[in-house]
């Protein structure tokens, strides 16, 4: 909400780059998209190291009921 309420204030005083604003979001979108892809796998990968690193310690403690 905020970031259309900003954009309308751009609009209003200077409509030309509000509306390259709105013609660049979506291709910025698209550029980053794969960048926001490669985070989701390498966090994934890294979730999974912690997951193998702190197996032994939960296997150890044991049942906790």
């Amino acid at each position: 909400m905020l970031g259309f309420l900003l954009w309308l204030v751009l609009l209003f005083l200077c409509w030309p780059l509000a509306l390259l604003a709105l013609l660049a979001y979506p291709l910025c979108w698209l550029i980053l998209l794969p960048f926001r892809l490669i985070g989701i796998g390498v966090e994934g990968v890294f979730e999974l190291l912690r997951a193998i690193v702190l197996l032994p310690a939960r296997v150890l403690r044991g049942s906790s009921r």
